[in-house]
């Protein structure tokens, strides 16, 4: 009898506690409510106005006003053009950011002015167009030069990334490995570097600029016959350099 009523006790217990778990929730959810209501009354007491969620559209130019832009940017381009011709870099520049503020989006446009801006020693100011260039345009010339870009301000290893995707993008074009292998070398990157030359030299034959960076690339790999062999096929290039020579010279006696 007793343990019978200890546990009807402890049933009627569990169960207020519960009731009492439930008015506590309800007064939180009334106290909510409430706090929610009243900020709606003092936001019509201030007059405020709620707006509907509304989807801002961009308007569309009529075909009309696309055909008048694109008169004035090709004139203003041919002005750039001239300009460049007379070697007046600012009145170029001025023109070709005024075809840039009535069509922000003409990739011509950009090309020619990230080309000034490399052109005048700009780098940073070119790197920044190219590469904004090329999220839409994949091309192995705007790659080539981003790479000179970079190259020019000695971020080779930026570079050697940039002349890359321009090598896989154009590989029959002997440039591309040629930029690509000068890149590699400046970043010290020799053995990447002496396959990329060698191909361009198969083709760039008299090209003696490159074959004497294939030349020093051989002596940073410590291959001197390779690099003696360059410098034989420099000196029937050009005979009279005497550097040449002593280089050969001095090689010969080292194998």
């Amino acid at each position: 009898m007793i343990y019978l009523t200890v546990m009807l006790l402890s049933g009627a217990g569990i169960v207020l506690l519960f009731l009492m778990r439930g008015v506590l929730r309800s007064r939180n959810v009334r106290r909510i409510v409430h706090s929610v209501r009243k900020g709606f009354h003092s936001a019509k007491e201030r007059n405020a106005k709620f707006l509907p969620d509304t989807v801002l559209e961009k308007t569309r130019k009529s075909p009309r006003t696309c055909a008048v832009e694109l008169q004035q940017v090709k004139t203003l381009l041919r002005q750039a053009e001239k300009s460049l011709a007379k070697q007046d870099a600012r009145a170029a520049e001025r023109a070709l950011i005024q075809a840039l503020t009535i069509q922000p989006d003409a990739k011509e446009v950009q090309a020619e002015l990230a080309r000034l801006y490399l052109d005048s020693n700009r780098e940073p100011k070119a790197e920044a167009l190219y590469r904004e260039l090329l999220q839409t345009v994949p091309d192995p010339a705007l790659y080539a030069n981003l790479g000179l870009s970079c190259y020019k301000q000695e971020k080779f290893v930026e570079a050697c990334f940039a002349y890359q995707e321009a090598l896989n993008l154009d590989p029959k074009d002997p440039s591309r490995s040629y930029d690509l292998g000068r890149a590699c070398i400046a970043a010290h990157r020799f053995a990447d570097a002496a396959p990329l030359l060698e191909k361009a030299a198969a083709s760039l034959t008299k090209d003696t600029a490159l074959l004497h960076l294939l030349a020093q690339c051989y002596l940073q790999l410590k291959e001197s016959e390779k690099a003696e062999e360059v410098y034989r096929r420099i000196n029937r290039l050009e005979p009279g350099d005497e550097e040449v020579k002593k280089k050969i010279t001095s090689l010969a006696q080292v194998g």
